[in-house]
C-alpha cells in the first residue's frame, strides 16, 4: 500500500550536476566517427549494460555486453581516454582488446535509482572502495567458475578491486 516513491537521478543527470559550470558536457547516445571529427574531447564516460530482465529474459549463451555496448566502447575509447561504467547483475564478457582501450573500468552492478552514488566516487567527492564479490571470467568457456579450481586464469580474480585515498582514479 502506499509508500514513498523515490524519483531518483539517472547517471547522466548526476554527471551533468557534477560538472555543471566547470566543463562542457556533450551527450550523444549513439556517437559515430564523425562525432570525433567535429569536436576535440579531453575525456569520455561511456555507460553500457544490460536492460532490465527477470528470469529467462536474462539468459545468454555468450554473456556479451548487449545493445552494441562493445562497439560503442571500442569507438569511443579508441579515440579519447575513457571511463567505462558497466551496469549489470553479473560479470559480462569483455573482449581483451576492448578492455585495453579503456582508461578505467567500473562495474557498477545494479546501482538503483541514484546515479549520484556513482558520480560521487568517480568525481572524487567520496573515496572509491570496491572489491569483486566473485571471479570475473576471461572467456565463457571457463564457466562455471569455481574458486577451488586453479586451472583457469580469470580476467579479474575474486576480491580484485581498489581503494582510493582522496584520489580521483
Amino acid at each position: 500500500m502506499g509508500g514513498r516513491i523515490t524519483i531518483g537521478t539517472t547517471i547522466l543527470e548526476a554527471i551533468k550536476d557534477a560538472v555543471r559550470g566547470e566543463t562542457e558536457l556533450v551527450y550523444e547516445e549513439n556517437p559515430s566517427p564523425d562525432t570525433f571529427a567535429i569536436q576535440d574531447f579531453s575525456y569520455s564516460i561511456v555507460v553500457v549494460g544490460e536492460p532490465p530482465y527477470c528470469e529467462s529474459g536474462g539468459d545468454s549463451q555468450d554473456l556479451r555486453i548487449p545493445l552494441g555496448g562493445e562497439e560503442l566502447i571500442s569507438l569511443v575509447a579508441g579515440r579519447v581516454p575513457t571511463l567505462v561504467i558497466l551496469i549489470s547483475g553479473r560479470p559480462l564478457y569483455i573482449e581483451p582488446s576492448i578492455l585495453e582501450k579503456m582508461e578505467a573500468f567500473v562495474a557498477a552492478w545494479l546501482p538503483g535509482t541514484e546515479g549520484t552514488g556513482i558520480t560521487d566516487v568517480i568525481f572524487g567527492d567520496f573515496e572509491f572502495h570496491g572489491r569483486l564479490p566473485m571471479t570475473w571470467f576471461k572467456s565463457v568457456d571457463q564457466l562455471p567458475l569455481h574458486q577451488e579450481q586453479n586451472s583457469y586464469e580469470p580476467l579479474f580474480s575474486f576480491g580484485y578491486g581498489l581503494t582510493s585515498k582522496n584520489k580521483v582514479l
